[in-house]
């Protein structure tokens, strides 16, 4: 992190990074593979409880951004005992983010469900899955803070092999579990609960291991419990901004299924989309996750040139990982959207979303650059602020003026690449402000 070229550093810290997002993401596309085969309720079902797993997601990934951030710059800075207590109460915090949500999402979950249909399955199942799933908010939020410990100080290699090991066991127990292979009884749904978070699980309990016997860089010792209110402010400083960016991906899909209520196919369709999308997106955080560290460690210790290496390196990676996502999935849709088991109208949408909203990708990849690299500068809020731009304030109400054409279907997915081309325009005029204000100028 030191003293390694950037441009080495950079890819060596990303590589691993990038293969445990893409794993992460892979834990709800299996799900959906598996479910989709039980009916297409089943499948509904679980897409209308994503907004809310994104949202767990979003709250514990979000601190730990904060936490990320805020060790790199004392580590970088040299004061490793600040850089200590962090590491300890981002971890004693995002356990109980993982509690508060896992419990108001089980609660609220029939609620929730009932905004969206009135069928009586759809909220049963759905229902049934969130209280499976939820119920392991501790283990989730904890897992997730060590990941975020072990990327502040470049050693990536140990979050990919921890998700690496939940993810096969996700992959092996969910047709055992929903299906019921020997001695395991048939599930169904509930059975893609318990895969899924029996992998979460493992992976979270791999990583303490690998904390406690591994990450000589930390003391661990309870004088660092005590709470600190100058670090905790520092830390909700970048990861509030960071939180409320991620929850918003939740509340886009909320907002999109009930403009999408016109046709339950379109809801299907798009939760589907939104599942496949995030493979591609997942492998773009973890450039983000690696943007982060860099430039955050060289920005505490004051070697701008390091700074505006890591911000070049990461927003060209980013781009051409997008890219690849363009190429594959405009040349594959047909045949992706086909493996789900989907009817007929349902298929059709999906291939519509898949042909029309990666044409908005690179944009999206420079958005999501951006958002690292405002973080990393201690500019949270600017993060957020794009974040609003790219995901609400632009795509919703275009998207809803689009239902209103009577070629709907195939034109509302136009509203989110849209909403990605204003971001990035707002991304480069906040680039360029901040840059001035830090003398950060090329």
């Amino acid at each position: 992190m030191k003293e390694k070229a950037v441009m080495p550093l950079v890819i060596s810290m990303a590589i691993p990074m990038t293969i445990s997002m893409l794993v992460n993401s892979l834990y709800n596309i299996i799900d959906s593979f598996y479910v989709a085969k039980i009916s297409e309720q089943a499948m509904t079902a679980l897409s209308l409880v994503y907004p809310a797993q994104n949202l767990l997601t979003a709250v514990t990934v979000g601190f730990a951004i904060g936490v990320n951030a805020v060790i790199a710059y004392y580590l970088g800075a040299g004061l490793k005992k600040l850089a200590d207590t962090a590491a300890t109460l981002g971890l004693i915090f995002n356990i109980l983010h993982g509690f508060l949500i896992g419990t108001i999402c089980i609660v609220g979950m029939p609620a929730f469900l009932g905004r969206f249909s009135s069928d009586s399955e759809i909220i049963h199942l759905g229902t049934q899955y969130a209280n499976i799933v939820f119920l392991f908010g501790i283990p989730i939020g904890a897992g997730i803070s060590y990941e975020k410990t072990f990327q502040a100080i470049g050693r990536m290699k140990v979050s990919m092999v921890s998700m690496l090991v939940g993810c096969v066991v996700n992959i092996i127990l969910d047709p055992v579990m929903i299906y019921g292979i020997g001695p395991v009884p048939e599930m169904g749904v509930a059975g893609a609960a318990y895969a899924t978070v029996i992998g979460q699980v493992i992976s979270a309990v791999l990583l303490f291991v690998f904390h406690m016997k591994l990450n000589k860089e930390f003391e661990h010792d309870f004088t660092y419990m005590k709470p600190d209110v100058g670090i905790i402010r520092e830390i909700y400083a970048i990861g509030l901004p960071a939180i409320i960016a991620q929850a918003l991906m939740s509340i886009m899909v909320y907002a999109m299924n009930l403009i999408l209520k016109f046709d339950p196919s379109a809801q299907t369709a798009y939760g589907l989309f939104y599942k496949i999308q995030q493979f591609v997106f997942f492998a773009s955080f973890g450039m983000n996750n690696t943007i982060i560290p860099v430039v955050s460690y060289n920005y505490g210790k004051g070697d701008k040139t390091r700074v505006r290496s890591g911000i070049k390196y990461g927003m060209l990676y980013t781009l051409g990982l997008m890219l690849l996502g363009i190429i594959g999935l405009q040349l594959f849709a047909s045949q992706i959207c086909h493996v789900f088991s989907l009817s007929a109208d349902t298929e059709i949408f999906a291939t519509y979303a898949i042909r029309i909203i990666t044409l908005g990708y690179l944009f999206a990849g420079a958005n999501i650059a951006y958002q690292g690299i405002f973080q990393a500068l201690d500019h949270g809020i600017a993060s957020l602020v794009l974040s609003l731009i790219r995901l609400l304030v632009i795509p919703l109400p275009t998207a809803y003026l689009l239902t209103l054409t009577s070629s709907a279907g195939k034109i509302v997915w136009a509203a989110i690449p849209f909403g990605e081309l204003v971001g990035t325009v707002a991304a480069i005029v906040i680039m360029g402000r901040i840059k001035r204000e830090i003398k950060l100028k090329d």
